[in-house]
């Protein structure tokens, strides 16, 4: 900046040359008195968004601006900055009373005379703004991360403890989650920040109603109290400041809200001042999502509870036990998921000795085809006390399924093989084999042979009057017969992917004639799991009825995860 070329400038106490019109030459200007201040004659400089400060090489003023006199409140011309006891310029940003500037340096020469030019601007308010918005993006950047973080566990204690943890240092120094009581008990979870002012604990406990604070009791009606007098008393009188003096901190509580009622409180202790309203703002915007984190793992909790009792009661149970009869069962669910699926078996014990086994398939997968195949169990268990001919009770089955089926409109069937043992007079077993659409039972003969009890029928559920096949099997002391289910012969697996198929069911039981029934079922589950080679699969199921001599052990289960 070439001051020469500037009119109307005044300095204080030296000669500063001004430009002729002409611009050919200059003349010595008498100097003004220096307890007048002087300005900058120029209204275009007076209206610059910076204000100017002109000094010499010594520092003595020679003028100023009217922004800068604005600015500097104090300065005058013909004096230094320390003679005027105002704070010196500094490249950058620095504040000057209650005001942030930002100053630029440019040195110049004047009439030949080497100066110093500032160009000064109040900056304050750009400053607030950028770092309100610094600030906004922070919180967002915050309740963006505990939204992520609150959405993983899907357990309302981890939730609950990662709520805690996420609001320390951010939110608090000390941050309480109390969860809405069960049975009459609340479970709490409390962070604290250490003494470093970086780590923090973790602890937890229980409490029952009559224990618990009653601000706690109104932000679960959906209030927030807040009178900081009594709050903090409050909490130490449970123990939760972790050592403060109530009377040095300030304290917030705040509902959880969720779906239908607020799934928990949050309490936050702060030992520096009150929250202000951005603050609160953040601890609402928190306080929400962790409010929806809860309450999407009370909910999973609570149908997790739900699928864990109808599985409990659709899982298959123990076969009882029968005088010369043992029994091997297999079963793996497609759905690794889930312990139940769309194979059934089972036995029951009837009045004369004998029993009554089946094993079966039901259309579809998943839950669906589990609660189909939990009617047709129950079905089973209800009909086997008015009939206990298996081709009939099939029949009786069938009619039962396909009422239901209609009545739901989703066309549900099933394939089965029912089963009859009797004990021979001979020894061994008496079999009545009734197959409505299922794979042929396969018979172990004590020579090491294996047999297809060639049984074809209808599916279950499909028509009112179905054909269904019943054959007599007879079985020696050591000779088995076995059920599978498709899951069995479907398997694909291999090189290419092919199907297990029936030929090598058949081939792998070769040579297991001595195998006991719990043994066989696993050794086919086995190979069949080899074949898949970790492959995705239908359900399988394999049962096995072996005759032995009365008083062998009669009953084995095992339920692959």
């Amino acid at each position: 900046m070439n001051t020469a070329n500037l009119a109307g400038w005044e300095s204080g106490g030296r000669q500063v040359s001004r430009a002729t019109p002409d611009g050919l030459g200059a003349k010595p200007m008498p100097p003004p008195s220096v307890s007048t201040p002087s300005t900058f004659g120029d209204e275009v400089v007076d209206n610059f968004r910076e204000g100017v400060v002109v000094c010499d090489a010594s520092g003595v003023v020679l003028g100023i601006s009217e922004p800068a006199a604005a600015l500097l409140p104090g300065l005058v011309l013909g004096r230094t900055f320390a003679g005027c006891g105002v704070p010196p310029l500094v490249v950058g940003e620095q504040t000057l009373t209650d005001r942030r500037v930002r100053c630029r340096q440019v040195n110049v020469s004047i009439g030949g005379m080497a100066s110093t030019v500032f160009y000064v601007e109040d900056v304050t308010d750009a400053v607030a703004r950028s770092d309100a918005l610094l600030a906004e993006r922070g919180r967002a950047r915050f309740l963006e991360t505990a939204s992520q973080l609150l959405g993983n566990p899907l357990h309302e204690d981890r939730a609950a403890r990662a709520a805690a943890r996420l609001a320390v240092p951010r939110l608090g120094d000390v941050a309480v989650v109390v969860l809405t009581p069960r049975r009459g008990r609340a479970r709490w979870w409390r962070a604290v920040l250490a003494d470093d002012g970086e780590r923090h604990t973790v602890d937890g406990g229980l409490l029952t109603a009559g224990q618990l604070p009653p601000a706690v009791e109104e932000a679960w009606q959906g209030g927030e109290p807040s009178e900081a007098d009594w709050l903090a008393d409050q909490l130490a009188d449970v123990g939760w400041l972790g050592g403060r003096d109530p009377a040095a901190v300030s304290v917030r509580v705040l509902p959880l809200p969720g779906r239908v009622a607020p799934t928990g409180a949050l309490l936050v202790v702060r030992d520096r001042a009150e929250p202000d309203g951005h603050d609160l703002e953040l601890l609402r915007g928190f306080a929400g999502r962790a409010g929806a984190a809860l309450d999407a793992a009370v909910l999973y909790h609570d149908q997790a509870e739900v699928a864990d009792t109808l599985q409990a009661s659709l899982a298959p149970v123990d076969p009882p036990p029968v005088s010369g009869v043992q029994w091997g069962a297999a079963y793996r669910p497609a759905q690794s998921s889930l312990r139940i699926g769309g194979d059934f078996y089972g036995a029951h014990a009837q009045p004369d000795g004998g029993a009554l086994f089946f094993l079966g398939d039901v259309s579809g997968k998943g839950v669906d085809a589990a609660v189909f195949t939990g009617q047709i169990r129950q079905g089973i268990q209800a009909l086997r006390r008015i009939e206990s001919d298996p081709a009939r009770l099939m029949s009786l089955l069938n009619a039962s399924v396909l009422e239901t089926s209609r009545a739901h409109g989703n066309g549900r069937f099933a394939t089965m093989v029912l089963g009859r043992a009797h004990p021979a007079p001979s020894g061994g077993l008496s079999l009545t084999l009734a197959s409505g659409g299922h794979l042929p039972p396969l018979v172990l003969r004590a020579d090491g042979t294996v047999e297809t009890v060639e049984l074809r029928g209808m599916l279950v559920g499909v028509v009112p009057d179905p054909r269904i096949a019943s054959l007599p099997v007879q079985l020696g002391q050591g000779e088995t017969c076995l059920l599978v289910s498709d899951g069995v012969t479907e398997a694909r697996g291999g090189i290419r992917g092919e199907q297990f198929g029936m030929s090598r069911l058949v081939e792998a039981l070769r040579g297991c004639h001595r195998m006991p029934a719990p043994a066989l079922a696993e050794r086919v589950e086995q190979v069949v799991s080899d074949w898949l080679g970790g492959r995705n699969h239908d359900d399988i199921a394999v049962f096995a009825v072996r005759a032995v001599p009365p008083g062998t052990p009669s009953r084995h289960l095992r339920v692959v995860p």
